[in-house]
């Protein structure tokens, strides 16, 4: 039998393990060009929440009912399709099923030996593509700028601020424990951190942390930070909105300062990204980190959990602040 996670209903704030429901099936049978894949590691990001919500967005929600699918590296079991073959790992977006079958379209062919298998769903995965491009399509860095970083112990924050650093920049994350920022500053090269929980004026800790001003601000988190990070921009500054985990939970829109004056004052560039939109860079970025994590200029963290029944706990724990770097579950 085939243990299959769906979503049972749609979570009312953050969500809890009773919003999933693991259910039984056949193990799937190949017809001809189809591939059997074992899930070997399924990625869990923040991101998903959105979908869970019954509304239009960039990638369409989860149905009630059926499986969730995130980024998944898997193990090909059997294979009656000539451009595959049993014992090839590959990587691509499929569902949270311990098997399940595939005719191999859309999904990479894991090749590099070198580095975990884990890795292709953070540093060379969707994360680390998602630090890189941003910064290049967005960020656009030059030496000797100041970069922030909110959620800088993420798995994206992480490898931001560390290709910040490779470009020449001053970086500065933000994170939410002394252990974290301790660890961006002491393992991952950051200049300086900010412990969100117990700063208490967080527009004065970034003006305190970035003297001369940020040049590029990469936001994680939304909320109140980003108020405060854009009270300290300078002039034609880029800020990247990559993510808004601050209010993803929320049931109402929350309401905020007004950005407008800034905006118009500074003549600051402000700009949200989805690494979806740059297939067509995949492989140059991919190629690119790969380098740098050859000649250990680049780091990266993943926190894992063990077992298929513990997804959606994983999960949960993204918005309890229980990671650091890419959490995903070894199945």
């Amino acid at each position: 039998m085939n243990k299959v996670i769906t979503l049972k209903e749609r979570p009312s704030g953050k969500p809890e393990e009773n919003n999933f429901e693991f259910i039984t099936e056949e193990k799937p049978e190949l017809n001809n060009g189809e591939i059997l894949l074992k899930s070997k590691y399924i990625s869990v990001d923040p991101y998903l929440r959105g979908r869970m919500r019954d509304e239009d967005s960039y990638i369409p929600p989860f149905k009630l009912d059926e499986p969730l699918s995130s980024m998944l590296v898997a193990e090909i079991i059997e294979s009656k399709n000539d451009d595959f073959q049993q014992g090839d790992h590959v990587s691509g977006m499929l569902d949270w099923k311990q098997f399940q079958k595939h005719n191999g379209e859309g999904l990479n062919k894991i090749t590099n030996k070198n580095v975990p298998l884990s890795a292709y769903l953070g540093v060379l995965g969707l994360t680390g593509l998602t630090a890189y491009l941003a910064l290049e399509n967005i960020g656009k860095l030059k030496k000797g700028e100041t970069l922030l970083v909110s959620g800088a112990a993420g798995a994206v924050g992480s490898i931001v601020g560390q290709i910040g650093k490779i470009k020449g920049c001053r970086v500065v994350g933000i994170a939410g424990t002394d252990e974290k920022i301790a660890h961006i500053k002491d393992d991952f090269g950051f200049d300086a951190g900010i412990n969100y929980k117990t700063t208490e004026d967080m527009t004065k800790a970034i003006s305190e942390n970035c003297p001369d001003g940020v040049d590029v601000y990469f936001d994680n988190v939304g909320g109140e930070i980003l108020d405060s990070a854009m009270q300290n921009i300078n002039d034609f500054a880029r800020i990247i909105n990559c993510g808004a985990i601050s209010i993803y939970n929320k049931e109402e829109v929350p309401t905020g300062m007004r950005l407008e004056g800034i905006m118009v004052k500074k003549r600051a560039l402000m700009q949200g990204f989805i690494v979806r939109d740059h297939v067509d860079e995949f492989q140059d970025a991919i190629k690119q980190l790969g380098s740098w994590l050859a000649d250990d200029k680049l780091k990266f963290d993943e926190t894992k959990r063990e077992g298929f029944e513990n997804v959606p706990k994983a999960f949960i724990e993204i918005f309890e602040g229980k990671n650091t770097g890419k959490m995903l579950v070894e199945v």
